[in-house]
């Protein structure tokens, strides 16, 4: 049996860069089974962080740790998705959650634990490395993710930011839900029609649910606009052609940075140049003051109605 003085530390800390290691990599170091015992009892100074898998230290796992750690109790072929997936793409519209979620091959019989969450799977996607880790492209992982989320919001707000960061796009969206399982599309489903339409954002996407509800014409999304003599003009949100009437609806939260914003404002004053009408809304009135959001679009659009519609073409 094994002694402290038979182990070389100096490679056990080389071969866990994460401070991260399964059991059997410690035996093949060593490291024996009561030394480990000895180690992750209460008070020792390591961790047990899922079954067979120990943290080096004690103390709470850092989110590398704890991907690490669900990717070796996983097993081969463990790829990373889901919410867990979006955090390591550095997308910033996810709800928080501990676990990580995983895709192994349908053949590997692994088991939930903890906070990692298994899915078998006939369909292994394409990966890449984020930040050391295998994970399944965006399209997958996002749509993995709103597979099992409740909220519609916050869906709205992980598919919308994938498409505006450019990151994938409504088709491969779409033909991943119709290559994937059922199982929790619902939401996904509902939110992939305003996205497909145009609204980029969140915050479109429930403006988009509003310009529905008001009885008005139909209104597009992030159209291009130009003068009669080819002057490129700013694109708005929402846009009601009849009487062009440009919906903006601003915020630095909904927008990639203060950049974006200030744009905005700038293009406002081109827009009205122009005899365009501009309607400004908070994305925080959507959800808080629906009816009088929808009051304000009919009152302007009624206002619009009554002078002659500037020469604008929306393409």
């Amino acid at each position: 049996m094994g002694t402290r003085a038979d182990v070389d530390w100096y490679d056990v800390d080389a071969a866990a860069p994460n401070r991260v290691l399964t059991r059997p990599e410690l035996h093949r170091l060593g490291v024996t089974q009561r030394m480990i015992w000895a180690r992750v009892r209460h008070g020792g100074p390591w961790r047990r962080l899922l079954p067979g898998v120990i943290m080096l230290r004690n103390g709470t796992p850092t989110r590398t740790q704890a991907v690490d750690g669900a990717l070796r109790y996983a097993g081969n072929g463990a790829v990373v998705t889901g919410l867990a997936a979006a955090e390591l793409y550095g997308m910033r519209k996810i709800p928080e959650s501990e676990q990580v979620h995983l895709l192994i091959p349908h053949h590997n019989k692994r088991v939930s634990a903890g906070y990692a969450l298994i899915e078998r799977t006939t369909r292994t996607p394409a990966t890449v490395v984020k930040q050391g880790f295998p994970v399944a492209d965006v399209t997958r992982a996002v749509l993995d993710a709103a597979r099992r989320m409740t909220d519609r919001s916050a869906v709205e707000a992980l598919i919308a930011e994938a498409v505006q960061r450019r990151w994938t796009t409504p088709r491969r969206l779409r033909k991943e839900l119709e290559e994937g399982s059922d199982r929790g599309s619902a939401l996904p489903r509902a939110v992939l029609p305003v996205i497909e339409a145009g609204a980029h954002s969140t915050a479109e996407a429930r403006g988009a649910e509003l310009a529905d509800r008001s009885g008005l014409p139909r209104m597009r999304w992030n159209v291009r606009l130009r003068t009669v003599d080819g002057r490129i003009l700013p694109r708005p949100d929402g846009w009601l052609d009849d009487v062009c009437l440009a919906w903006e609806i601003d915020s630095y939260e909904y927008h990639l940075s203060p950049a974006d914003y200030a744009r905005t404002l700038r293009r406002h004053a081109t827009m009205t140049a122009h005899g365009i009408i501009v309607v400004h809304t908070l994305p925080s009135r959507l959800t808080s003051e629906p009816d009088a959001v929808i009051a304000e679009l009919r009152a302007a659009y009624h206002h619009a109605a009554r002078r002659p519609r500037p020469a604008i073409i929306a393409e």
